[in-house]
């Protein structure tokens, strides 16, 4: 690391003419600055520059060996420039997850909205509703329900839904709630407890035991939907796709759900994460306006 910083501070020696000028162009003192020169030409065991009082002028090993030192600033001139758009424009791979129901409902049309104004971006989408680990999977960015308790990773709330407590007519049709079959996600464990409320403060439990344990919101929906049971679906997606369900208790609500993304950069966040993040809270707050 040391000759990289001796090669640099040659090339500018070289650059600018005198050791003055270099000390001034790199912030640094005459003094530190001679005294590189001299630990380079004392490591090399070459003179690299022939000094007088007001000029300077390279030796053949100094001419030669300064085209490599620019060589190598040109290098991290290069580096540096191609990694400046990617600090305003977003672009290249991201890797978002998120469960089935959020995928499906909230994080797919808010990317496909979003690449039509940031089309080089190349989105990596993964529905899973178990919570994968960051660093595993090399996610940049989780959409995810409820507050995280894990303090290495940055979170913001982008807003919540409520679930919605559904079945087909044909099951529930005279059928008092508590004694139809119940159809549970495997992160709802085997005792099924919601508490209701309604504007006028009134509350009521629900409380059952699951007749169906699917581990994903796909296979839940679709016992749902095929009249196995009644159970939770989110207010976003029943809203928008499930009108052949109904909702159970439409004059109460269960309590709202937060969503939060996640992220694991603790500094300069990429403007890919900040990009989707905006677009996925966009989605939300249309979605909860209709």
């Amino acid at each position: 690391m040391n000759k990289l910083r001796q090669m640099t501070i040659f090339a500018s020696i070289v650059e600018q003419g005198s050791i003055s000028s270099a000390a001034e162009q790199l912030n640094l003192s005459k003094s530190v600055i001679s005294q590189h020169l001299k630990a380079l030409e004392q490591e090399l065991g070459l003179t690299l520059l022939k000094r007088t009082t007001r000029r300077q002028t390279l030796t053949d090993a100094g001419a030669q060996f300064y085209q490599q030192c620019k060589h190598l600033n040109d290098i991290a001139d290069s580096a540096w420039q191609q990694l400046e758009p990617l600090k305003t424009e977003a672009q290249g791979k991201i890797k978002i997850t998120a469960s089935h129901a959020l995928m499906d409902t909230l994080v797919v049309p808010a990317i496909v909205e979003m690449l039509k104004q940031h089309p080089k971006l190349r989105p990596e989408l993964i529905s899973e509703d178990k919570h994968l680990d960051f660093m595993e999977h090399n996610i940049d960015l989780a959409i995810r329900v409820g507050v995280s308790a894990d303090s290495n990773y940055k979170q913001k709330k982008l807003g919540s839904f409520r679930d919605i407590l559904c079945g087909t007519p044909s099951l529930v049709s005279g059928a008092e709630l508590e004694q139809l079959p119940y159809v549970a996600n495997s992160w709802q464990g085997q005792t099924i407890h919601h508490e209701f409320s309604a504007k006028s403060s009134e509350v009521w439990h629900y409380k059952n035991k699951p007749s169906y344990i699917a581990n994903s919101f796909h296979s839940c929906l679709s016992l749902i939907r095929s009249g196995a049971g009644i159970g939770l679906i989110p207010s976003i997606y029943f809203d928008k796709k499930e009108d052949d369900l109904i909702n159970l208790v439409p004059d109460m609500d269960l309590p709202e759900n937060p969503i939060y993304a996640l992220h694991p950069f603790t500094n300069n966040t990429p403007v890919n994460v900040k990009v989707c993040s905006a677009a996925i809270e966009r989605q939300l707050l249309k979605q909860q306006s209709k």
